[in-house]
């Protein structure tokens, strides 16, 4: 595990209480471990990550999420989303890819609709030329891809920017 992602493990671990953790395993059921961190905690260790590595790149993030989303904790891919969120403006459409695996194995939609509308939506509106017409070509073959998840991510990607 990199630094970067023991920190963040470590932090969430920390950060988690027993009782939360039975409250997130009742609403989520048991696709995914949970460790007890609030979302206030997650958004804050991915504040004091950006603070502790200041020169974070796009590789650097985008791996980082990778290895976050890898092990099936939920805060863990949480994470991972809070931190495309903070860098949005990084990522291009070649990190679609990526993003629709996340999208695949997310199972939730309280994974799949921040990735949605929080990572996808604005990485697509910001687009242009070329590069929107692969994100568009993407959100296409989601769109008929037949899994119900990155359906739900075609679908409200295209809704919002078709409604302005």
């Amino acid at each position: 595990m990199s630094d970067a992602g023991d920190f963040v493990d470590r932090t969430l671990q920390y950060e988690a209480t027993w009782e939360r953790a039975a409250e997130w395993q009742a609403s989520l059921g048991t696709a995914l471990e949970v460790y007890g961190a609030s979302v206030g905690a997650v958004r804050g260790t991915i504040r004091d990550l950006a603070r502790r590595h200041k020169n974070m790149g796009r590789d650097e993030v985008t791996a980082l999420s990778s290895e976050l989303w890898n092990v099936p904790v939920f805060e863990r891919r949480l994470a991972a989303i809070v931190l495309l969120q903070a860098n949005v403006t990084r990522l291009d459409n070649t990190d679609l890819t990526r993003i629709e695996g996340f999208l695949r194995g997310a199972g939730l939609p309280a994974l799949v609709d921040p990735l949605t509308f929080d990572v996808v939506l604005p990485l697509v509106q910001r687009l242009s030329g070329a590069h929107r017409l692969r994100a568009d070509a993407a959100l296409a073959r989601w769109a008929q891809d037949g899994d119900p998840w990155l359906l739900r991510a075609a679908d409200g990607v295209t809704a919002r920017i078709a409604s302005g």
